[in-house]
């Protein structure tokens, strides 16, 4: 069942589900993974999420507040979340939006990412976020339909420059939303 998810705060507690998470993306690129796969030592990634997670600009720009998906039931690893507070640059309001996410790709296609983004939403919520900006590849259409669930709605699409990817961009008013 999907709905026994909860999102947590990263911690070396969970070191041995993050390896297993990272490695489970060897074989393609870990968006919204919240630049995990750039570091070799989990504590250095910790450091890096703690500055980003303080509310003035980090070296990056941006603040955001990052969170593990855990399956309760089996304290899996299902995906990674993050929650930028501002639309503080160009990237953000353009490719990135408030809220990136990944899911395991061995869990895909089982509803998560769904539930995942919910969770998110209401995080996002608690920061006093209510209109809140979704992205994804055009080509991403399971993140699409993700977005779409959780009520989504669409504005543009605009060019990823880093990419070459056209990025559709969905709001979702957390305010409307009675599920949320």
């Amino acid at each position: 069942m999907t709905e026994n998810l909860i999102l947590v705060r990263p911690s070396l507690d969970w070191e041995e589900e993050l390896l297993a998470y990272k490695e489970a993306f060897k074989s393609e690129h870990m968006y919204g993974g919240a630049g995990l796969y750039k570091f070799d030592r989990l504590s250095d990634w910790m450091v890096y999420l703690d500055r980003l997670s303080k509310d003035k600009p980090a070296e990056e720009g941006w603040t955001a507040t990052v969170f593990l998906c855990i399956r309760q039931s089996d304290k899996r690893m299902i995906g990674i979340c993050n929650v930028r507070h501002h639309l503080n640059s160009l990237g953000l309001l353009n490719v990135s939006g408030h809220i990136g996410y990944s899911i395991r790709p061995d869990e895909r296609k089982k509803g998560y990412a769904k539930v995942q983004l919910r969770l998110a939403l209401l995080e996002a919520k608690k920061l006093g976020i209510n209109k809140v900006l979704v992205t994804c590849a055009d080509w991403n259409i399971g993140s699409e339909r993700t977005i779409l669930a959780n009520g989504g709605v669409y504005e543009d699409s605009r060019l990823d420059k880093s990419t070459g990817n056209m990025m559709k961009r969905y709001w979702i008013n957390v305010t409307e939303r009675n599920s949320i």
